[in-house]
């Protein structure tokens, strides 16, 4: 029961994330800085991972490995952002580290999605079928490709705050 209420809380925090992420990655697009967005999907990411490794395992997971790319992605995010208030490279840095976050979040999504949905789950049983693979090299290619206009469109000038 406290294993299943601790699940859904992590689940909500996540998805909470990924909302919260495509406003972020949404404003680095259109050189605008939503601060709410900012500190929200900030919080909820950081949540994400660290409530991640609190499930019962055995050895290092998946899911452990990319909890700590998360929180150090976040750490660069988080320094960039309120230490070093997205100055000079930094800025780009707070782009990377957090449009690399949010990837990593909608990753575990697809793979908890072809896990738990059973129509997903049909078409790839042990996610080495194209289906996944597919979904998964589509993800990531619009990610590189928004990521990296992203990057370059959230500018070294002063944005406005949204």
């Amino acid at each position: 029961m406290i294993l299943s209420a601790f699940t859904l809380f992590h689940v909500l925090l996540s998805l909470l994330g990924i909302g919260a992420g495509i406003v972020v990655f949404y404003g680095l697009l259109t050189s605008k800085r939503f601060n709410f967005w900012i500190s929200l999907f900030l919080v909820t990411t950081i949540a994400t991972s660290v409530t991640g490794f609190f499930f019962p395992f055995h050895g290092i997971t998946p899911g452990h490995v990319f909890g700590v790319m998360t929180l150090i992605a976040m750490a660069i995010a988080v320094a960039a952002r309120y230490r070093y208030d997205l100055a000079g490279r930094w800025r780009r840095a707070y782009a990377v580290s957090s449009v690399f976050s949010l990837y990593l979040n909608v990753f575990v999504l697809i793979v908890q999605m072809f896990q738990k949905v059973p129509a997903l789950r049909e078409l790839a049983p042990t996610q080495s079928e194209p289906p996944f693979q597919m979904t998964q090299l589509a993800v990531l290619v619009i990610f590189l490709a928004l990521g990296t206009r992203a990057t370059m469109k959230f500018r070294s000038e002063p944005l406005p705050t949204a």
